[in-house]
């Protein structure tokens, strides 16, 4: 199997007739690229989005984002289906937890719950909208618990392993 370098913003195709475009998204650099105060609501080609386009269906995936930009908005209204970052529901939930010293935010993710979390910057969606690299310590893992019940709400739905998804 071949390697190739692909670059945000040009389209490629994958085997099966299914067009892709990378495109950047929120985020942060790696650890081992930040600084002292890295940087993390920036786009830059170290995190990306991708858009899966075949006969008509199109899925946007974007395992890790930092916020909800206008062109992202805009990818999500054209799509059947979004697969969004759903690492932690609230932003200092590993604080809580006691398993990590850093928010989400400082890490890259926007927190699903509050201020300028997911649930309202992608309310409205019309796509099947489903959470995915989703934190251990998130709640929306347990079913019946309240944050799962509130996401479901919304009309999200919680990645699962073997889960399909069919355009």
């Amino acid at each position: 199997m071949s390697r190739r370098a692909v670059n945000p913003g040009a389209r490629f195709m994958l085997a099966g007739d299914i067009e892709v475009t990378l495109f950047m998204a929120p985020g942060k650099l790696p650890l081992y690229l930040e600084g002292e105060a890295p940087e993390i609501d920036t786009e830059s080609a170290a995190n990306v989005g991708v858009e899966l386009y075949r006969e008509g269906a199109r899925m946007v995936f974007v395992p890790g984002a930092a916020a909800v930009t206008d062109a992202m908005r805009e990818r999500f209204a054209r799509a059947n289906v979004v697969l969004f970052d759903g690492t932690l529901f609230v932003d200092d939930e590993m604080i809580r937890a006691g398993t990590g010293e850093k928010t989400g935010r400082r890490m890259g993710h926007m927190p699903i719950d509050g201020e300028g979390g997911s649930l309202r910057a992608l309310d409205g969606l019309s796509a099947r909208r489903i959470f995915i690299h989703i934190n251990n310590t998130n709640p929306i893992l347990i079913d019946g618990s309240a944050e799962r019940q509130k996401i479901e709400a919304a009309g999200w739905r919680v990645a699962e392993d073997g889960m399909e998804i069919v355009l």
